[in-house]
């Protein structure tokens, strides 16, 4: 009865999209007197009765609680103060999630067994966000609960814990187990904090975890909130605003960081350390992240009218959420250089994603314009939208705009009435927008006759002049031939060109669908010269299904001459809307939206023609309009060239002219990779010469792998570091006679565009990384590729080299099997053989994302940081780790003293330098942040100095010199790192030594 409902309703309303034209917007913010907004829910609503009790679990009722501080010690992330009221209450645990309780758990709902845990009564550690995510349903589910957390698929790392979680959503309304928000942990830790009494830390653990609550418990009964183990939260890393937010969820997406938030110490900090301000780790941390010290407590309740804050302030009452992931859109189109673009209807607004920006964040475009059906322009950089919809008639305004976070540069086009905008490529190379004079109802056949179709030349920002094509409005689409159009508003119409002619010469108009009610209309752009439409069920559309249907309930496909071809049904409970083709000019599939039984559009789907399967891209609360941009196939001979749109390799100047390298997303000219199918066999390995225009034609990388060295799905944490270094490689491979290996130290603190010509020089240093991650990458790719290598600078990290590499850090362990990109290298030798010169244009265009690329290609590698001062030192493991794990220590020594030997038949410089770290580790007793004795320092110094005996290619640099230093406060970035005036200093310097090395850089 509720689809008959619905079907009525649609009936009226469907083709027109008028349900919200005449909706007032509802400003969320109030005003006050001082600079505080605040920005309230109406809601009082309490979430659980004060007197229910849960096992395990406190009731804490709701109050205004203080998220970050305004007091400049603290991270950038973590200022200014923000002021969050709960009107609600909820239940959180008086502890950390066990191994006992996990493992119990564990056999009933079939999760993965870590077992890691000396005993039960240990905190659950080592897990990601999505682990917690996981054990949070599975405890729902065990207490026959609803789930607070859905998604469609999981993906497990080699030991079993989960990287990723497809389509994954929060559902904030519902009564489940969940992870707290970071108001609810706050709001909980606050009133009892006191970690110099209730804590596992630096100077009682013995730098490991303690069975749960035996430090005691806090003034409202908790355990541990402070110390044993950091603890993962539900949101997102937002930003914090000088407002006061009731029941704040934290960002509505991970924005370009991806990145979670944790809460509270763990045990090696120092109870004084410890507050309810930090949020993070020492690295960014992402829901695939885990380690030793971090494990999680659960909560439970719903949480009512929550409030979102975007990364501008803006606060959002219901968040859209990216579904699929590029990995998954790629096996759809074929591609990963998709973008979709929507209308969100509740804002109004022009929303997007750009899948091969890899954050799978959503953009919206924030304006006063109304903004119906955006089309994307051929190259991916521009929008053009209309100001009024399919089916409804009346003067609607024509805007292009840039496909950025600004939409900067507006333009109108300057008719009285212009809608529906479709870009198209003239065969003469003009990029055009056809449009429609009005695109309400074209029932009645005088009224559409009064309509007519354009198209105007768009170029250098600006529209042409206007071109009348022909009368009516077929606002489906056009055929490349130009001899099919179509539109659909209450009747399926077509223009057909006689045989011989063209649409704008001579052409019939016809009905089709024996003129039932049609809409949505669109015309496939893959040479096919279908049409997709949605009906009502009509009886041409019965007859060939073989069954009735609802409203819109499925997609129905028509050949060149209107005869039905095929048809896709709508997911159980859903109809469709919107329907439109996307197509990479080869290939095409259907993005429509998805209208539950009341009329609500939640979801953005892709329906594929050749088998029906639905891919799910997009849910939220009203979701209209879906535009999916894909890059389309060149089958040009130029697709075959070598390089030649890459940015040209800037200034090595100490100067900041190399900034000038565009983004990736501004290098749409460089010829696409998509065509290059084809076989992969590497020519004969002995021919190690620059190939010739004809070896290039024989050789075609395969699109799926080639310079792949990063997805979205369970990325490792710094695969994103490695992609680029890797495509800065590729770029400069003929030019680089320096390269910078090391930790997050060498990252930060070596800026290679600070050297003095002729000195070139890469970044290549990768954070949390020793040398077991930097050998493979030294002798597979910077050895055989950079043949005017002089000389290597490497961070010698004396406090990191207990890292045995067995871990998601290190891409050279484990994780580069996940990359296409890595393993395709690998199988063709690392390239030593033969180099394919267009891997370098496939690598910058592969998948990654905008801010990093924006921080690492205008500095080659560099890593800036604003300075912020030494601050306290911070030690996260235990100083005496050389006692049980010297042999790790030693495998680390012995690969460095491999990297010499080989640095030295091959004539190449080794600089170590031992990086300046917080002078205030000279008052403990550990060298620094992960740990080792500084008793044990000097000798293992002097050893590493003993090779230059050996070894006369290699300098040690001690930069740190125990503490007794010159980098100043000024220098520091936190008590590891320096900030960019910092590696200005540390950067001379070394650029100092190479002078004195008379090194013939030109050779």
């Amino acid at each position: 009865m509720r689809f008959l409902l619905t079907g009525l309703v649609l009936l009226f309303v469907a083709c027109s999209n008028s349900s919200s034209e005449f909706l007032d917007e509802t400003e969320i913010s109030s005003e006050s007197s001082s600079s505080e907004v605040s920005i309230e829910s109406s809601s009082s609503e309490i979430s659980i009765e004060p007197s229910l009790e849960m096992e395990g679990m406190i009731a804490v009722h709701g109050d205004v609680v203080t998220l970050g501080s305004n007091d400049a010690k603290y991270r950038p992330s973590e200022r200014p103060a923000m002021k969050v009221r709960l009107d609600y209450d909820y239940f959180l645990g008086i502890h950390e999630v066990t191994c006992g309780e996990y493992r119990k758990l564990a056999k009933k709902a079939k999760l993965k067994d870590f077992g890691k845990c000396e005993n039960d009564s240990l905190p659950l550690s080592d897990v990601s966000y999505y682990d917690a995510v996981l054990f949070a349903n599975a405890k729902s589910k065990s207490e026959s609960k609803d789930t607070a957390y859905t998604y469609n698929g999981v993906e497990y790392d080699s030991e079993g814990h989960c990287t990723n979680l497809d389509a994954f959503m929060f559902h904030p309304e519902t009564d489940a187990y969940r992870l707290p928000t970071e108001a609810e942990w706050v709001h909980a830790a606050s009133q009892g904090w006191n970690p110099e009494k209730f804590s596992w830390n630096a100077s009682n653990s013995q730098y490991h975890a303690h069975t749960v609550c035996s430090a005691g418990t806090d003034t409202l009964g908790f355990c541990d909130l402070a110390g044993n183990v950091k603890e993962w939260v539900n949101d997102w890393a937002g930003v914090f605003f000088d407002t006061t937010v009731t029941n704040y969820l934290g960002a509505p997406d991970g924005g370009d960081l991806n990145e979670r938030v944790l809460k509270g110490g763990y045990f090696s900090e120092k109870a004084s350390e410890m507050n309810v301000v930090a949020r993070g780790d020492d690295y960014t941390v992402e829901a695939s992240s885990r380690a030793e010290r971090i494990g999680f407590r659960l909560a439970y309740g719903h949480i009512p009218s929550p409030i979102w804050l975007d990364a501008t302030g803006h606060a959002k009452k219901s968040i859209i959420t990216p579904l699929a992931n590029m990995e998954s859109l790629k096996a759809y189109t074929g591609t990963y250089k998709t973008i979709l673009a929507f209308r969100n209807d509740i804002s109004g607004d022009l929303a997007y994603i750009d899948y091969n920006d890899g954050g799978m964040a959503v953009t919206e475009i924030e304006d006063t314009l109304e903004v119906y059906h955006p089309d994307i322009s051929p190259d991916g950089m521009l929008v053009a939208f209309c100001t009024k919809p399919e089916g409804i008639a009346g003067k609607s305004a024509l805007y292009v705009r840039d496909l950025n976070p600004e939409g900067s540069h507006l333009v109108k086009l300057n008719v009285k009435s212009a809608a529906i905008p479709r870009w198209r490529v003239l065969k003469n190379g003009d990029t055009v927008i056809v449009y429609v004079t009005d695109a309400g109802s074209n029932k009645d056949e005088s009224a559409f006759s009064a309509t007519s179709t354009w198209q105007v030349k768009f170029a250098n920002g600006k529209f042409g002049t206007p071109k009348k094509l022909f009368d009516g409005a077929f606002h489906g689409g056009i055929s490349e031939d130009n001899t099919l159009a179509v539109t659909g508003a209450r009747l399926l119409r077509a223009r057909i060109a006689n045989s011989g002619s063209s649409l704008t010469e001579k052409a019939r108009n016809t009905i089709w669908y024996d003129s039932e009610q049609a809409c949505n209309a669109s015309l496939a752009q893959d040479g096919s010269k279908r049409t997709a439409f949605l009906d009502f069920g009509g009886k041409p559309g019965r007859k060939f299904a073989g069954e009735s249907y609802a409203t819109h309930e499925r997609i129905l496909i028509a050949d060149s001459n209107g005869k039905l071809i095929q048809t896709i049904k709508a997911p159980a409970g859903y109809t469709f809307d919107h329907s439109e083709w996307a197509s990479d000019g080869a290939t095409s599939n259907l993005v429509a939206t998805l209208t539950n039984v009341d009329g609500a559009h939640k979801k953005i789907v892709l329906a594929s023609p050749s088998d029906s399967s639905i891919l799910e891209l997009a849910e939220g609360e009203e979701l209209w309009h879906p535009c999916l941009w894909v890059k389309k196939v060149n089958t040009s001979s130029s697709e075959t060239s070598s390089v030649s749109n890459i940015p040209d390799i800037p200034n090595s100047s100490n100067s900041s002219d190399s900034s000038n390298i565009p983004e990736s997303s501004n290098t749409s000219d460089t010829p696409d990779s998509s065509n290059t199918s084809g076989s992969s066999d590497i020519p004969d390995s002995t021919n190690t010469s620059d190939p010739t225009d004809t070896d290039e034609e024989i050789f075609k990388l395969d699109p799926d792998s080639a310079g792949i060295y990063y997805n979205s799905s369970g990325a490792s944490p710094n695969a994103l570091e490695y992609r680029y270094k890797l495509e800065l490689l590729w770029q400069y491979r003929d030019s680089i006679n320096v390269v910078i290996f090391g930790s997050s130290r060498a990252l930060r603190g070596v800026a290679p565009i600070e050297f003095d010509k002729p000195v070139f020089a890469v970044n290549m240093a990768i954070s949390a990384t020793v040398i077991n991650a930097h050998s493979p990458l030294f002798y597979n790719y910077v050895l055989p590729h950079c043949k005017k290598l002089k000389a290597i600078v490497l961070s010698l990290d004396l406090d990191r080299s207990s890292n045995d590499g067995k871990n998601n850090k290190n891409m050279f362990y484990e994780a580069y099997k996940s990359y296409p990109g890595h393993v395709y290298d690998m199988n063709h030798n690392y390239w030593k053989d033969y180099f394919p010169p267009k891997l370098a244009s496939m690598t910058y265009e592969a998948p990654g994302r905008r801010d990093m690329a924006e921080n690492f290609r205008p500095t080659r590698g560099f890593k800036s940081n604003m300075a912020h001062g030494w601050g306290e030192p911070v030690i996260s493991d235990d100083s005496c780790w050389m006692d049980k794990r010297k042999s790790s220590f030693r495998k680390n020594f012995d690969l460095f003293v491999e990297l010499l030997k080989t640095c030295k038949e091959k004539n190449i410089y080794v600089i170590g330098v031992l990086f300046p770290m917080n002078p205030k580790y000279a008052e403990t007793g550990a060298y620094g942040y992960a740990g080792l004795r500084r008793s044990e320092v000097p000798a293992v110094i002097q050893e590493i100095a003993d090779l230059q005996k050996t070894y006369p290619n290699f300098i040690l640099m001690d930069e740190n010199k125990m503490g007794n230093h010159d980098y100043t406060d000024d220098m520091a970035d936190d008590y590891n790192h320096l900030s960019q005036t910092g590696a200005v200093q540390m950067t001379h310097r070394i650029d100092s030594l190479l002078k004195t090395l008379n090194i013939n850089f030109g050779d």
